[in-house]
């Protein structure tokens, strides 16, 4: 620590070698900066204060039925606009700005020394702005702002029913297509409906119930038909061992009465028949035949019998009954047989459906899917069409934004700028520094050993002792003198800096 004093000291005393360099260059500091301040011209600041009300009646009221925008967001925007080229070129027609400009370089020197003294700020508190601005001329000043402001007034007012008009053609452009791709989505999917009518989502499912009802009757006419096969089968070798003649003291038993009653009971089937089916029916067709069958033998046997009534010889009963007993069951075979062609049909039909039934349902979805999101975005646009349309209504027939101007343009008599005590404040003390500064520099250029410890460091040899100067009366004088000297030209410095701040008081006070 005392190391660090000590060199500050021996820094300090080789200042002081030069101070007279130091207030030298501190007097010139000042006179120029001086003279530079007395000579920049004044500018005076127009300014004015103005509050954009938001919280309208009509917002609580309105609140979902028209469109809210976001008036700090709209004002934000104004604010930045207010500094750009069109607004600036607006404001120079209308302050006849642009009549000094001749050239488009001082059109363009102009609006840059326009927009660089324009300042749009926020006042301290919600929704409140300052617009001001600074010139010589504090009436043009007062014209700049009066100017800003009503442009910024216009430009909140409008922008907003612009947005609304630009809004309410997009929204109908996007109703007119979508109202076309709604009606195409209707279209397709009529059209797909009557394509596959009974194959549906939600009807598909009785397919898989009628495919299970087929199969399962398929199944059972296939085992009755080979059923009716194997009894016929049968029945043929049975007829086989019989004869088909036989002699009259054979026949005790009559075979017109058993023709009889074969028929009898044949009709009596085909009868029951024809209550579940029409005539067409394989069943009652094979009936009929059989029965035109009987009714033939029954003629042949009377027939032969006036021929012969005495013969020897008549025709096997049994073998009568096995014959017709095996046409029954070709009967039955062929009607199984058109039953089991019927339900193979039908079975082939309802997989062939059933196996499509997926492909269609996927489709389907597809299509609803495509309608239901076309029909969605429909209704949102209508209600955004009434909605723009409201707020259409609101907008032009009401304020949803409320200006009030709280303090207009106004143009104190002091002038904004410069601040003259301030910066000859400064300038003095600059002045002060730059002739420490201008010190301490030629010191350092042009070194001279201060005391025994600079001189020990410099050499960096052991000190063996030191001469002191011996002060005389006359030396001494001229001392006294010198610093006298010195502390008239650094006071005369001190009390011109406070006759200037003086001077611009009173020059201040008088303006």
């Amino acid at each position: 620590m005392d190391q660090v004093l000590q060199q500050i000291l021996g820094y300090a005393k080789a200042a002081w070698q030069r101070r007279w360099w130091g207030v030298a260059v501190a007097w010139l500091v000042c006179i120029v900066g001086w003279t530079w301040v007395m000579l920049i011209p004044d500018r005076y600041e127009a300014s004015a204060r103005v509050y954009v009300d938001t919280q309208t009646l009509l917002k609580p009221l309105l609140s979902g039925l028209t469109v809210e925008p976001n008036v700090e967001q709209q004002i934000r925007l104004m604010t930045r606009q207010l500094v750009s080229r069109p607004t600036l070129e607006k404001v120079a027609r209308m302050t006849d700005m642009d009549v000094k400009a001749k050239t488009p370089e001082q059109t363009e020197k102009m609006l840059d020394d326009l927009a660089s003294k324009i300042t749009i700020a926020d006042a301290g508190r919600e929704n409140l702005y300052t617009i001001s601005y600074q010139d010589a001329s504090g009436n043009l000043a007062k014209k700049v702002v009066q100017s800003l402001l009503t442009i910024f007034v216009e430009t909140s007012l409008g922008k907003t029913r612009q947005d609304i008009s630009s809004s309410s053609r997009f929204i109908e452009e996007q109703l007119q297509q979508y109202q076309q791709k709604l009606n195409d989505a209707e279209n397709a999917l009529k059209e797909f409906k009557q394509k596959h009518i009974g194959m549906m989502p939600g009807q598909g499912g009785d397919y898989y119930t009628k495919l299970a009802e087929v199969s399962a009757q398929l199944r059972q006419a296939q085992l009755d038909q080979q059923e009716a096969i194997n009894r016929r089968n049968q029945l043929k070798s049975q007829l086989a061992d019989e004869e088909p003649e036989l002699s009259a003291a054979a026949a005790v038993v009559s075979t017109n009465s058993e023709i009889d009653g074969r028929i009898q009971a044949l009709q009596q089937q085909m009868d029951q028949l024809r209550l579940k089916y029409t005539d067409l029916h394989p069943d009652i067709q094979s009936t009929k035949r059989l029965i035109e069958k009987l009714e033939a033998q029954k003629k042949i046997d009377l027939a032969q019998r006036k021929a012969d009534p005495t013969g020897a010889r008549i025709q096997n009963p049994v073998y009568q009954q096995l014959t017709i007993a095996i046409a029954e069951a070709d009967a039955t075979v062929s009607s199984l047989g058109a039953r089991v062609a019927e339900y193979q049909r039908r079975f082939g039909e309802l997989r062939n459906a059933s196996n499509m039934i997926p492909q269609v349902e996927q489709e389907y979805t597809q299509l609803t899917r495509n309608y239901d999101v076309y029909r969605q975005n429909y209704d949102d646009l209508l209600k955004r069409r009434e909605s723009v349309t409201m707020s259409g209504e609101v907008e032009s027939k009401t304020d949803t934004v409320d200006f009030r101007v709280i303090d207009p343009p106004f143009v104190p008599s002091t002038p904004a700028w410069p601040n003259r005590p301030l910066l000859l404040s400064l300038v003095a003390l600059g002045g002060l520094v730059a002739g420490i500064a201008v010190a301490f520099l030629l010191s350092q250029l042009r070194k001279t050993v201060t005391d025994r410890r600079v001189l020990r460091e410099l050499t960096g040899l052991p000190l063996l002792g030191a001469v002191a100067r011996v002060e005389t009366d006359e030396s001494r004088r001229r001392k006294r003198k010198g610093l006298l000297t010195y502390l008239a030209a650094l006071g005369s410095l001190i009390a011109a800096y406070g006759a200037i701040m003086i001077v611009q008081l009173v020059v201040s006070r008088a303006g």
